[in-house]
């Protein structure tokens, strides 16, 4: 049963440790000694004030940066000891990513986002087309294909930068703060989408957020502080959103004080 827990597995952390600044000068320990695992088609939410060390744990898990020591390891590889031509293939085939600010290139169709993470894995434009069609179909966007960003609302935009994050049936999609941009009403329809990415299509999600709101759709919470993992909360099977919300703010609370 062993080999079939690991393939269950998709991030493991291992004693995940970054220091800032070289050993003569004035060091910055951001992470210390962290250790959680992401299983498969689980909707991780990681929150902590600002400075507690989130940004920088997203960054190592979606291989932006190196630790100092300790492993992150997606789908089993060692992304630490993937470099150049390796590490491109492993971001291209692996990782999806949503962006604050969304990202999209501005001279490129929907279709022509949504679609760039495949042409730079070379597949074929046919196959492509028909992949474009899918995915924007069971997001709900097949009738902005056409359109450009400029022609979009940010609603819209990260509704395609969400397509093109998962295009590719990446093992993971991170999100970095995915709503921090939108305004209330698209926010919700957002993260209602990425829940049902997750219940439906059984994608596995890590998102960063500082908003409670956003990650009472979460099913598990890693609370950070100081570098550290302060707190883990999970989303009882029969328990309704807005107690978990609540449940994340009281939390919230105890931190502050």
């Amino acid at each position: 049963m062993g080999d079939i827990k690991m393939q269950d597995t998709i991030i493991e952390v291992n004693n995940l440790r970054k220091i800032y600044g070289k050993r003569n000068e004035k060091q910055y320990e951001a992470l210390k000694s962290i250790n959680f695992n992401v299983e498969n088609g689980e909707f991780v939410g990681i929150m902590g004030a600002s400075g507690s060390g989130k940004t920088t744990l997203l960054n190592m898990l979606a291989t932006f940066d190196k630790p100092t020591s300790g492993s992150v390891r997606i789908k089993g590889e060692e992304v630490a000891k993937l470099k150049g031509n390796a590490l491109a293939d492993f971001r291209a085939s692996k990782i999806g990513f949503i962006f604050q600010d969304f990202n999209l290139l501005e001279n490129l169709t929907a279709a022509e986002n949504i679609g760039l993470p495949l042409s730079l894995q070379g597949v074929s434009a046919k196959k492509i087309d028909s992949i474009i069609v899918k995915v924007a179909s069971e997001l709900g966007i097949f009738e902005l294909l056409k359109k450009y960003p400029s022609e979009l609302s940010g609603g819209q935009k990260q509704r395609v930068a969400c397509a093109r994050a998962l295009v590719h049936n990446p093992a993971i999609l991170f999100g970095d703060e995915p709503t921090g941009a939108l305004d209330s009403k698209s926010a919700r329809e957002l993260l209602e989408l990425m829940s049902e990415v997750n219940e439906n299509m059984g994608t596995s999600i890590l998102m960063v957020t500082h908003d409670a709101f956003s990650a009472s759709f979460c099913k598990k919470i890693i609370f950070i502080k100081d570098g550290r993992i302060e707190r883990e909360l999970v989303r009882t099977e029969n328990q309704n959103r807005s107690n978990f919300y609540q449940e994340i703010l009281d939390l919230l609370g105890t931190f502050e004080q």
